[in-house]
């Protein structure tokens, strides 16, 4: 999807109002969110579980809306599967608000503290971010996710969707909203940007003094944009270029069920392999074998040179040869990379160049193998011996997840609830000063 081209332009002027309008009334919110009662926000993020339950009917309405405008335009199978809504996707959504409600409030959690010399006690303690807004594309979920994670960290919530799921947006925070008044929370603490073309995007990630975080999450397109023209903090998330590398030390029985599970469980999602690496002493055994398995999933094969022969006599007519793009491709479908490889350093180089950074890894059993590779590969997550489909908030136990950070600051892997809070050191003294010599006055200009 070329998102730039998301939703039809409005007046620059009336849209600029708009977005302004709606964070001068997060802004002002965000005083009276940072001393909600853990028990008022569980209450709250229950009623919006039930406002969300008793609209399902209206809710899967609006989707439909929106599934069959994506089914005119052309969506990919892959896309559509992220945008399309069911009455089990919306139990999962209740269930996730019910996670978020069960987590402990992180707000005033001390971090850790100490006592100087001097008699001072210094407390390092978690604060809500203030104002976050998340720009996303298709998945409806991540409007639920979003905003109870942002809710229950103590922040005023900014929710801009693409066009694909308006409808779907629009339902989701309607009951939402209803269950925040039955609770007593005021609306504006979760909002809708539900006008306006890409330059509403443009307003949000360079309201400095009114947005604290800007979280894009989506293609590639969406967060190189944000990225590169955000004058508030920015955290990237989501792109997910993963590889499974299969060692010469490998258990191959192992190895079959974590590549048939990384790429065929759910390929339209981040945190599915892209790439197959497999090392030479073991390509002639074990590429016939997955080819075999994974075309019948359904599972298209683009291989390298040495790889297509040994997948072809498996796999026929799903194999064909790939190219540089392929490497490089986050398919987010049923096609997959595959590569031969002479060593564990080719390998390493192969995701060095081509990863990006989400989750890699190794099956091994060869413990100094499995020691470089988790030690030299630079990743959110790496993993050995176990399926890349593990990148996420709940497998992690860490509830709903706001996303997969990418980068290095100032949270990566899955983004939980604590990762979505700052902190603020409180100082309690007696009376201490700061020994040393005072300055002397200035003397004023004549």
């Amino acid at each position: 999807m070329d998102w730039s081209r998301d939703r039809v332009a409005s007046d620059p002027d009336d849209v600029l109002t708009y977005v302004r309008e709606r964070l001068l009334k997060a802004r002002a919110l965000v005083p009276r969110l940072g001393r909600l009662s853990s028990l008022r926000k569980d209450r709250a993020l229950a009623a919006m579980g039930d406002a969300i339950w008793r609209a399902r009917d209206e809710i899967l309405s609006a989707n439909g809306q929106d599934m069959a405008l994506a089914r005119q335009a052309g969506m990919a199978p892959g896309r559509l599967d992220r945008l399309k809504l069911s009455q089990g996707r919306i139990e999962a959504m209740i269930g996730g608000l019910e996670e978020v409600a069960a987590l402990e409030d992180p707000i005033g959690e001390q971090i850790e503290s100490l006592r100087r010399p001097n008699g001072l006690k210094i407390a390092k303690v978690r604060v809500p971010l203030g104002v976050v807004a998340m720009i996303y594309e298709s998945r409806p979920n991540v409007t639920v996710d979003a905003a109870a994670i942002g809710f229950k960290a103590g922040s005023a919530v900014i929710l801009r969707g693409s066009q694909d799921a308006l409808h779907s947006n629009r339902a989701l925070v309607t009951a939402m909203h209803e269950g925040l008044t039955a609770a007593g929370v005021p609306q504006e603490a979760i909002q809708l940007i539900d006008r306006g073309g890409r330059e509403t995007v443009g307003h949000l990630i360079t309201a400095r003094g009114l947005v604290d975080l800007v979280i894009p999450r989506g293609g590639a397109g969406l967060i190189s944009y944000v990225a590169e023209n955000a004058r508030v903090p920015v955290i990237e998330t989501g792109v997910g270029n993963c590889h499974v590398y299969v060692d010469r030390g490998a258990d191959l029985a192992k190895a079959e069920e974590i590549v048939l599970n990384a790429k065929c469980q759910r390929p339209s999602v981040c945190n599915a392999m892209e790439t197959l690496l497999v090392h030479t002493a073991v390509a002639g055994e074990f590429l016939p074998r997955i080819g075999q398995r994974l075309a019948a999933n359904g599972v298209e094969l683009r291989a390298c040179p040495a790889s297509q022969p040994l997948l072809a006599a498996s796999a026929d007519e799903a194999v064909s040869p790939a190219t540089e793009d392929d490497c490089a491709t986050e398919y987010l479908a049923p096609i997959l990379a595959v590569r031969v490889v002479p060593d564990l350093d080719a390998a390493m180089e192969h995701i060095a160049r081509y990863g990006t950074r989400h989750s890699e890894a190794i099956v091994t059993e060869d413990r100094q193998a499995a020691g470089r590779f988790v030690a030299e590969v630079d990743a959110a997550v790496v993993y050995h011996n176990a399926s890349t489909r593990f990148t996420d908030g709940h497998e992690f136990g860490f509830g709903v997840e706001i996303g997969i950070s990418t980068q290095v600051l100032h949270a990566r892997g899955p983004m939980g609830l604590r990762e979505l809070t700052s902190y603020k050191y409180i100082v309690e003294g007696d009376g201490q000063v700061r020994e040393g010599t005072y300055a002397a006055a200035v003397p004023s200009a004549p």
